[in-house]
């Protein structure tokens, strides 16, 4: 398969698009996450990056390997959104979680 996509020039496509899929799918998890757990649950986004980061380093396959980075990274950047998603909760512009109580109002 990863040679078809080399041979035929597909593999960035491929990369492209699954890179937006990727980014699309962490939009939900980062607001669910913040609606459940609230900021405290950074850590989780923090060590999820360290392993997809580092699996990205041991993987030869380039598809595999840049997946894994840009998975890891987007961990990352999740760190940073739950903490703006908690902002946009106090704004009003995403729904409280009426079971937590520990929004600064």
């Amino acid at each position: 398969m990863i040679e078809y996509l080399s041979n035929n020039s597909l593999l960035g496509l491929v990369i492209g698009l699954s890179t937006f899929l990727i980014i699309g799918l962490f939009h939900p998890i980062v607001i669910k996450s913040e609606y459940y757990f609230g900021v405290k649950c950074w850590w989780v986004f923090l060590f999820a990056g360290i392993l997809f980061t580092a699996a990205s380093i041991y993987v030869s396959e380039v598809l595999y390997s840049a997946l894994l980075g840009v998975t890891g990274f987007s961990c990352f950047w999740s760190i940073l959104e739950v903490f703006e998603q908690r902002e946009r909760v106090r704004k009003g512009w995403f729904p409280r979680n009426p079971k937590r109580n520990d929004y600064d109002k």
